[in-house]
């Protein structure tokens, strides 16, 4: 075919040639129009002669083909040039296809080979500066060179003509075209009706083929194939190989949406279009590409070194993440699974310094005394330096409070050179809070313990466990029985913890509990840990922490220097005996804080010169005394005892108060007593009826006297046994009508037949009789080995009588008039280690301030054990 010979655009009169080179817009895909193919004119009947000169528009993602009429929108100022100047023309120019969108000035090397020359029908311009046009195509050309680029491209071009052989096989091709068009139209709900109709009245095998292939969704570069091929029988065969490979992509996306479902929420219908893409690819036979977030996740997880169980199930995990949305649910959960994995310190551990000399340097600068702490803390270090793989130990720091027993856990870390981690354990109910919660749960996250080993970066900290004697137990579990595997040298390497499902080993990290009493804890929960007791303090002990660790430390806090304030030594007595009533050192540590308070106030105000703090300012700095001297008001009245109590802030003394009443020989126990108390009353009372001749008792009163026993602070729940030999004290005094010694303490468990038992927390409680101004005390004979640890100027103060039974004890209740005891005690021999101290009355020195029995205003009541 042979176009016929048009004016060319460019050899007008017009001679301009400055303009930058024209460009197209994206045009959206599915450009199935009614007016498809309806209005064309034959391409016989149009376009250049042969090696024409036309004008060029570089088309970024269209193909035109032959007889179909398409929207343009060019935003380049040298298309809209050469639109401007077509329109005064004859309107031919030619559509080229760019091989790369993104290029903005094309050469010939940028452009197909095959172009399509069209006429412009009709051409708006917008208030944004693009013009729109409407081009219906003509006829195929082959571009062969480009004579000139300014304004616009012009380029020599040779028309293509069709090549038809008429026959059976091209018939057989359109039929089969035809069927896959309608195969695809059922699948489909895309494809616009007017593009149904124009194929079903397009005769033409070469026409229907250019109507098919500008109207369905294929590729440039398929359409591009489509248009250079002149051969009408080849045409037809690459046509209905896209067909069919369109057909089978639209018949697997409705097979998936079938699988999936006809409700899909926004995240699935997300998942469902990556599947698409997925079996798209995969038919395509295209790698799927790598995303960049899970590969960054793989080397940070492999970054951690973890063991390999570890590295199975998190690429088992990223595989799951890979095929996920980011705004699903799901996402965020592995996500966040993946981070805690790639964060945990599997293999990164802290070094040991194990230098000894430096460690008790180090714990003799933070805490004084507690030697049997420090030695153990010393063989620690002993045996790590000596064997590496040793596994931490498990201790236990058991005392009352304001001892010591947390800080002295960073001294520990401190000493060792590792990181130190501390966990409050008290009120914890949950299980989940040692072991982690599920994945299933929303929120889920590790124990405390992971979570603990996460904050310091390394997997053999100094890992305190505070307060594990509060651990609590509900419906949710028990948190104790949780750490049985945490606290087990043998299991702790195989830690599970819940949310991570995979094993994490503990059994590098040194772990520390803290408790302040020891009953509350389960027996195989404390049966894992080492015990060491932390007593509480005396009172020469109290008053040189106070002067090296608590009032330096204050005067810093305070903004204060040793120029600004003083305590002298007298001060810090009289506040630890009248405005302070414990075991440890916290009240007076707060007293110590409201003193430095005052003088900071002054010191703010103008005043210079140092404060000297003594006795007679304490009244007006810290207000009157809140405990007083009671144990001369208690005592020296018949059936009156002094007893030793053990709670968990420390020891107390406890008044067992008797009185009789004409009556049946009843007994009535009051003063909240506990069921073991109670039954040491009872037990005390029958001693005395069977032992009423020896013990000088009438007989006879017992009948005829109903017996009241009461124990004050009566709002105070009071139980345990070792109230049993001041409870019978008391009773062989009312009886006797004789008054107790002064000064005379007593505790240990009766039974029937008269035998005093040991009991516990016997440092406690001679520390709280020596506060209260007691020189005597009566202990059990098998306690003697509690009094070797007691400091030398306790001991000093204080005259202890073992006894062995209450035979043992009444000679010593009265002054003047003794009993002989049926068994003596044991004589102290010279040079034994026993530290039984007997003095005359002369000999005491100075006795401690007392303290009440009963808590003061701004103490919590406490429950004492007598036990």
């Amino acid at each position: 075919m042979q176009p016929r010979k048009k004016p060319n655009p460019v050899e007008q009169k017009d001679t301009r040639s400055s303009a930058v080179e024209a460009g197209t817009g994206n045009r959206p895909r599915g450009r199935g129009r009614g007016r498809t193919g309806l209005a064309i004119r034959s391409s016989r009947s149009a376009g250049p002669d042969s090696t024409n000169r036309i004008a060029l528009l570089p088309l970024r993602s269209d193909v035109v083909f032959p007889q179909t009429v398409v929207p343009l929108i060019i935003s380049r100022p040298s298309g809209i040039r050469l639109v401007d100047d077509v329109l005064i023309s004859e309107r031919l120019i030619g559509l080229a296809s760019q091989l790369h969108p993104d290029v903005d000035d094309p050469g010939i090397a940028d452009l197909y080979p095959t172009v399509c020359v069209g006429s412009v029908l009709k051409m708006l311009k917008f208030p944004d500066g693009s013009t729109r046009i409407v081009c219906q195509g003509q006829t195929r050309a082959r571009l062969l060179r480009v004579v000139q680029t300014e304004p616009y491209l012009i380029a020599e071009v040779e028309p293509l003509e069709e090549e038809l052989t008429e026959g059976v096989e091209v018939d057989a091709l359109v039929h089969h075209v035809n069927r896959l068009f309608q195969r695809l139209v059922d699948q489909s709900q895309q494809i616009p009706e007017e593009l149904q109709v124009a194929a079903m009245n397009t005769p033409e095998p070469g026409r229907l083929a250019d109507l098919l292939a500008s109207s369905l969704p294929f590729s440039v570069e398929e359409r591009q194939v489509l248009l250079g091929e002149v051969n009408v029988r080849s045409r037809l065969e690459r046509l209905g190989q896209y067909l069919a490979r369109q057909l089978a992509i639209v018949e697997l996306s409705t097979k998936i949406q079938e699988q999936v479902g006809s409700e899909l929420s926004k995240a699935q219908r997300d998942h469902f279009l990556r599947q698409q893409i997925k079996a798209i690819q995969e038919e395509l036979g295209e790698p799927e590409s790598e995303n960049p977030e899970v590969a960054e996740l793989w080397e940070r997880i492999r970054a951690a070194a973890p063991p390999a169980e570890v590295l199975k199930e998190a690429e088992r995990e990223l595989e799951r993440l890979a095929g996920m949305h980011p705004s699903s649910a799901e996402y965020s959960i592995v996500r966040t699974y993946l981070d805690w994995l790639a964060i945990l310190p599997w293999n990164n551990a802290s070094r040991d310094r194990l230098d000894l000399r430096r460690a008790r340097k180090i714990l003799d600068e933070d805490h004084y005394d507690l030697e049997k702490i420090k030695e153990r803390i010393l063989e620690y270090l002993a045996v790590r330096k000596l064997k590496k793989d040793m596994k931490g130990p498990i201790l236990c720091l058991a005392g009352p409070p304001g001892t010591g027993k947390t800080s002295l856990g960073k001294s520990i870390a401190r000493a060792l050179g590792r990181e130190f981690v501390r966990v409050s354990l008290g009120g914890v109910h949950d299980e989940a809070e040692i072991r982690g919660h599920r994945r299933t749960y929303v929120a889920a996250m590790p124990g405390r313990i992971i979570q603990g080993i996460r904050k310091v970066g390394t997997n053999n900290p100094v890992f305190m466990l505070d307060e594990v004697d509060k651990l609590g137990a509900d419906f949710r579990g028990d948190p104790s029985a949780a750490l049985l595997e945490v606290l087990d040298p043998e299991q702790n390497m195989t830690f599970r913890d819940h949310y991570l499902d995979v094993d994490f080993d503990l059994s590098r990290v040194m772990f520390i509990a803290t408790a302040n009493m020891l009953e509350s804890i389960p027996s195989p929960l404390l049966d894992r840990m080492e015990i060491l007791q932390l007593p509480g303090y005396s009172e020469e002990e109290k008053v040189l922490i106070a002067q090296r660790y608590i009032i330096p430390k204050q005067l810093e806090a305070h903004g204060l220097t040793p120029a600004d304030l003083e305590i002298s030594e007298l001060g810090i007595k009289r506040i630890i005996a009248d405005y302070t009533r414990e075991a440890g050192l916290r009240n007076l540590e707060r007293e110590i804080a409201a003193v430095c308070r005052k003088a900071a106030r002054r010191r703010a105000e103008g005043k210079r010169g140092v404060v000297t703090v003594g006795p007679g300012q304490l009244h007006e700095l810290l207000g009157p005394s809140r405990f007083y001297r009671e144990l001369a008001d208690r005592t020296g009245i018949p059936g009156v005892a002094t007893g030793l109590a053990w709670t968990p802030t420390g020891g107390e003394i406890l008044f067992i108060e008797a009185t009789g009443m004409p009556g049946k020989g009843q007994l009535t126990l009051t003063g909240l007593l506990g069921d073991s108390m109670r039954e040491s009353a009872q037990a005390a009372m029958s001693y005395l009826k069977s032992h009423a001749r020896v013990l000088e008792l009438d007989s006879s009163r017992f009948n005829k006297t109903d017996v009241h026993i009461h124990v004050p602070a009566g709002a105070v729940p009071k139980d345990g046994p070792s109230a049993g030999v001041a409870i019978a004290a008391a009773l062989i005094s009312l009886f006797r009508d004789l008054p107790i010694r002064e000064a005379l303490a007593m505790t240990g468990e009766v039974t029937l037949t008269g035998r005093v038992l040991p009991v516990g927390g016997v440092r406690e409680k001679v520390l709280a009789a020596r506060r209260a101004g007691i020189r005597s005390l009566l202990i059990p004979r098998h306690n003697e080995k509690d009094l070797i640890e007691l400091p030398a100027d306790v001991k000093a103060d204080l005259t202890f009588r073992l006894v062995d039974t209450l035979d043992d004890v009444v000679p010593r209740l009265f002054l003047g008039r003794g009993q002989k005891s049926r068994s003596k005690p044991e004589p102290i021999k010279p040079g034994s280690k026993r530290v039984v101290v007997e003095k005359s009355r002369a000999a005491v020195a100075r006795p401690a301030p007392p303290e009440s029995e009963v808590p003061g205003p701004a103490t919590k009541p406490r429950r004492p054990r007598t036990v």
